[in-house]
């Protein structure tokens, strides 16, 4: 009987603690869901890849630190039109509150920094059970939409895939994230049909694989049927954000750009001199083309190429807003920069001069204003055309149409029809026509941040993007002329990309020399090589080059993009050029 009653008490303790740790457990659930830690994905073959490359330890710092944004916006003042002074009095104006200083590095002294705060702990309602009562209603965003809010943008209505059903104007919602997961044929999916309805449930399109994906909550500016019915306009006025990071679009126009710090200092190392000819060879979207113009104080040349048409239009507009008058553009695709010297353009020629800056000024401010007048006259045209159908037999416009052209208008006139800029087709330069290029290689873009998804990229696909830019490589290095300088860059962790195309231009081309680069702030490059499961061997630096080159770490306390930057010295050019297999 003793034994009977020692087993029943035994058992009634066992599902009295197996209950209390369910509780706690759901609890923690609950409340880790309502939250923001994200983890990067990767895909299996890369993660390893890059383990080898960094340590497991570090990589796992740097994808952490991907998942976030950096503290602080680096803007970069146009010391021909400001002072780094004054702008810092018209931003303490205008962002009331916020922590402004001026950059302490040497020769970067022009640059400010806004300084930001996070991540913060948003209060979602829960209870201390971990429970939220009464359930907030929740918009779901895209990733890139999500990415954006964490540097300080806003929800527009086409960035929000999902929403809970009878959501009115004002009401207070949860913001979460929907990232890419794994395909049910492979691959990666959303899964998430836009306007889709959600419960609130574990029925939910990716219920709790949007845990930890949570960036804010705040109000609803519009109806749900208003949100997935407008084509513009913001979804959500934010109360309380995950990062709170300034925004700065509109504000001090031509007199600031916002900028990564390690993009500036590319145009650094590259280190243009008044009078120079310069390449910038991949210049969208001309934050580097404008940083050189206003280091080599508007005396001298640049060619601005890019290979798409709305890209150089994006430029001539930059450089118009900034007063620039050395920047010329032109359509030039990087794999056929090198020409024959009687086919090639006429470099002072392409050249801008003050006539054609003012032109396009005046074009983009034509454009601005018409842009303003679309939606009053679209209006009063709608309503004419619906009110005097009859009497005047006029043919009716539907809001459809409306609406498009409105877009239109906002969007430009287009290529064919746009006011004060044009985007020359370049036929490409003779040999050793420039005194320094710049080769932004596009890349895996692996550096940039905040990142939420990373799966998309493959070792295949990483090496193509290497065998890529090495093509482009070996266009720039013959557009430079002997006695000049060559700077490559990326935006990317992936050292295929970066120390395995440095090891590859020295190799082939002896008379390439690395040069030091001025000012230093990034880490070393990485030394050695890594062989992979076919057998074929990725070579990086030799030991002494690592100085020489810049590479900026994400988790490190700089705090920046990840990022990579190499200055080549180019020699005497005596021996014919090399034409490698690639």
């Amino acid at each position: 009987m003793k034994k009977k009653a020692r087993d029943l008490f035994r058992r009634s303790i066992r599902n009295f603690f197996t209950d209390h740790l369910k509780i706690m457990e759901q609890q923690q659930q609950q409340q880790q869901r309502y939250s923001y830690n994200p983890t990067l994905r990767w895909n299996p073959e890369v993660d390893s890849y890059l383990s080898h490359a960094y340590g497991p330890a570090h990589f796992s710092r740097i994808s952490k630190a991907l998942t976030r944004p950096s503290c602080y916006s680096c803007i970069r003042v146009n010391t021909l039109k400001s002072t780094p002074d004054s702008v810092i009095e018209k931003l303490r104006d205008i962002l009331k509150g916020a922590s402004i200083s001026k950059c302490e590095v040497e020769g970067l002294e022009y640059l400010v920094f806004v300084k930001g705060s996070g991540p913060h702990s948003v209060d979602y309602g829960c209870d201390e059970d971990g429970n939220v009562n009464p359930p907030l209603k929740e918009i779901l965003v895209s990733r890139k939409c999500a990415e954006a809010v964490l540097r300080g943008a806003e929800v527009y209505v086409p960035g929000v895939l999902a929403c809970s059903a009878h959501v009115e104007k004002g009401d207070e919602v949860a913001v979460s994230v929907s990232v890419e997961q794994p395909g049910a044929e492979g691959g990666w999916v959303v899964g998430i049909t836009r306007g889709t309805i959600l419960q609130g449930a574990e029925t939910d399109p990716y219920h709790f694989e949007r845990r930890g994906l949570y960036i804010g909550r705040g109000k609803a500016m519009m109806t749900r049927s208003g949100i997935f019915r407008a084509p513009e306009g913001i979804a959500v006025d934010f109360s309380d954000r995950v990062y709170n990071l300034p925004s700065f679009r509109g504000v001090l126009e031509g007199e600031i750009f916002l900028q990564n710090l390690p993009s500036i200092v590319t145009a650094h190392a590259l280190d243009p001199q008044k009078g120079d000819h310069i390449l910038d060879m991949c210049a969208a979207p001309g934050g580097k083309t404008t940083a050189i113009a206003i280091l080599m104080k508007d005396e001298g040349e640049i060619v601005a190429a890019d290979r798409s048409h709305n890209k150089v239009l994006d430029i001539q507009k930059l450089a118009a807003e900034m007063g620039l008058s050395c920047i010329t553009t032109c359509r030039l695709d990087a794999l056929k920069a090198v020409c024959s010297r009687n086919e090639s353009d006429d470099i002072t020629k392409l050249c801008c001069t003050e006539d054609n800056l003012d032109a396009t000024i005046q074009g983009f401010n034509l454009m601005k204003s018409e842009v303003e007048k679309i939606e009053v006259i679209a209006e009063k045209d709608l309503k004419k055309n619906v009110t005097n159908e009859k009497a005047n037999e006029r043919t009716y416009i539907s809001r459809a149409d409306i609406r498009k052209d409105m877009r239109r208008k906002r969007n430009g006139p287009g290529r064919n029809q746009c006011v004060g800029g044009k985007a020359e087709k370049s036929k490409g330069f003779a040999p050793n026509s420039f005194d320094r290029v710049l080769l932004d290689a596009p890349c895996s873009a692996l550096g940039l941040r905040p990142r939420l998804f990373a799966g998309e990229e493959t070792v295949e696909s990483l090496r193509k993007h290497a065998k890529y830019q090495r093509k482009m490589f070996d266009q720039a290095v013959q557009l430079v002329r002997p006695g000049g300088v060559l700077v490559y860059s990326t935006c990317t962790i992936n050292p295929g990309e970066n120390e395995a195309v440095v090891r590859y231009a020295l190799d082939t081309y002896k008379f390439l020399s690395l040069a030091p680069q001025n000012p230093r702030i990034g880490g070393p490059g990485l030394v050695g090589r890594f062989e992979f499961p076919d057998g074929f061997t990725e070579e990086w630096l030799r030991p002494g080059q690592e100085e020489l080159v810049q590479r900026f770490d994400p988790s490190s306390p700089l705090d920046t993009i990840g990022f990579f930057i190499a200055k080549f010295l180019v020699g005497s050019k005596e021996a014919d050029l090399e034409q490698p297999a690639t």
